[in-house]
Parts: structure tokens; sequence; C-alpha cells
């Protein structure tokens, strides 16, 4: 009869350790689970391949002065970011043995260094643990990965939290959803235009064009005829993801000077312009909204509106 209490008592004990750990296991999943990102439950379980994402063209580029012709934004990234921009997009260029953030060139418009601006952008990902953020960035002087941008990611704190995807180029199709990435921790993805299809060295920082094809840049033309302008790699048109460059330029007395003008932005920026824009691009793309939507001035107009109305939730 001892024998039987003391294994009764063992078996006890078991039991209630077992239950212990399943009880602390299901509340750490539920603590993992995101039920909101990107400030919205339906996007969860949304692939980020079908999801369409606000973009701030040349982000960098930002200023208040209506005489600064090189600007594409009136406000600064934070504000940027608290608008509902999940894309932000910039080129680069080296200036005194650092990488900068400039329009162009440097003289024309210097938007300080890549690091201290994705320090900025770290500064709100840790404020803001539900939201998946997007890089594009441009890279034509043909910058080194490892030497020069790898550093200023690790040095910023995002490069921990860049994603790696399984193999290149992932399919449209194939990425993981919202939820998925803000659970893994891995919720940026970093896209550069030149380097990186050929040196993969620093795995995070991903080719865009063997996976996101572009509309034309610079369109002077109000109606935004659509066309498959940049794309790459083995990939169908339909397999890849697209954005769509939604920004009016004006060309100075037809001298081939190209300048963006937030007179136009109200209307450029309307959800009746954007959807237009949208729709001309989907028999492209087997009928699928764009992925990013890149404005100039996105302070103005109705960006966020229309990309909510792409992906369903207005």
């Amino acid at each position: 009869m001892a024998l039987r209490r003391y294994n009764a008592s063992r078996m006890s004990g078991w039991l209630l350790i077992l239950a212990f750990v399943m009880t602390v296991s299901a509340s750490v999943l539920n603590m993992k689970r995101a039920s909101v990102c990107n400030g919205h439950a339906e996007l969860c379980n949304r692939s980020y391949g079908n999801t369409t994402f606000l973009g701030a063209h040349d982000s960098f580029a930002f200023s208040s002065d209506p005489f600064a012709l090189a600007r594409d934004q009136e406000v600064d990234i934070p504000t940027q970011l608290g608008l509902g921009v999940r894309l932000l997009q910039a080129q680069a260029h080296m200036k005194n043995g650092a990488l900068h953030f400039c329009h162009t060139d440097c003289v024309l418009f210097d938007g300080g260094t890549v690091q201290d601006y994705l320090t900025t952008v770290h500064t709100f990902l840790q404020a803001n643990p539900n939201e998946v953020l997007t890089f594009i960035f441009t890279n034509p002087e043909g910058v080194s990965l490892p030497n020069v941008w790898d550093p200023a990611f690790q040095a910023s704190g995002i490069a921990q939290m860049a994603y790696v995807p399984p193999s290149i180029p992932t399919k449209q199709s194939d990425w993981p959803t919202l939820g998925e990435f803000i659970d893994s921790g891995k919720r940026v993805i970093v896209f550069l235009d030149a380097g990186a299809d050929t040196d993969r060295s620093v795995p995070y920082i991903l080719p865009e064009f063997p996976m996101i094809w572009e509309t034309p840049f610079s369109v002077t033309d109000a109606s935004f005829p659509c066309s498959v302008d940049r794309t790459a790699g083995p990939l169908a048109t339909t397999d890849h993801m697209y954005m769509i460059n939604h920004s009016l330029n004006k060309d100075i007395f037809g001298l081939g000077i190209i300048v963006s003008d937030p007179l136009d932005a109200p209307t450029t920026n309307s959800v009746t312009s954007i959807m237009a824009n949208a729709a001309g691009c989907e028999p492209l793309a087997a009928g699928r909204a764009p992925n990013f939507v890149l404005l100039d001035f996105v302070n103005i107009g109705q960006g966020l509106q229309a990309v909510n109305q792409l992906n369903g939730l207005a």
C-alpha cells in the first residue's frame, strides 16, 4: 500500500508539472501571436505578398520650404510613419567617406547619414512592435554591402530585425503573413536596387528587381499609364510583387529638369487618382493590387485611405 501511495503521489506531481508547463507554453504562444498588424487585425493573416503598403518617395528629402525644389516630402520621417507610411524609399551616395541619403547629388539635397536615418526608424519600430516595415533603397554608386551598408544597419539596430527569406527570388505568393513577421521579430524587409543581386554576403539585404517590378518614374502624364518599367530575374511578371510610382512631376520650361510639385499633390494623392492607377496595372499582375503605392508629399491627399481600400479595409 505504501508503494502504491508513493507511485500515486509521484504521478500526481508529474501531472501538476505537466499542467504547469502546458499553461506557461499556452501563455507564451498567446503572447507571441499578433492580433493587430499594421493597425488592422484583418492584416495579420494576410500574406506580405498580397498586401498594399503606403510608401514615401525620397523619404529623407523633406522640407517645409516651398523654394526647396529638390524636396519630395514636406514632413520628417517620424511624421511620415505616423501618417501610415510603411515603405520608405531613399537614394544613397557617398559623401566625405560616409553613406548619405541624397537627392541625385548631395549638393542638391543632403538628408544626412544612412546610419542616423536608420536609427530614427529603429526608434519608431521599438515603440511600435506590431508594425511591418519595408525599405527600398537605391545604390547608384554600387557602394559595398558588407563594408558600408551592413555596418549602418548593424549600428542602428535594424539588422537584428531584418527578415531573410529561405530562397531568392521569392515568389509573390510565398511570403509570410504580417503576423508571422511580427511573431518572429523579423519584421523589416530590406530591398536594394543594385548590388544585392550579385553580392549575397549580407543576406538580409535583398535584390529588388528579381522580386519587385516598378512602373515608370518621373511621370509627367497625370493619367499614369501603366507598364512594367524595371524588372529582372527568372520569375514571371505575375510572380513578382510590384510598386506604382504615383508621383506627378513637372518639366521646368521644357528643359528636361524634372521636379515634383506639391500643388498637384491633392489631386495626385487622391483616392480617385491612386485607384485609377492601380486598376490600370492590375491586368499586368494577374488582377492583384499593387504591393506598394509610392507617393510624394504623403501628408497631402488621401494616400492611406486609398491603400486601405486596396487592402479591402474600407
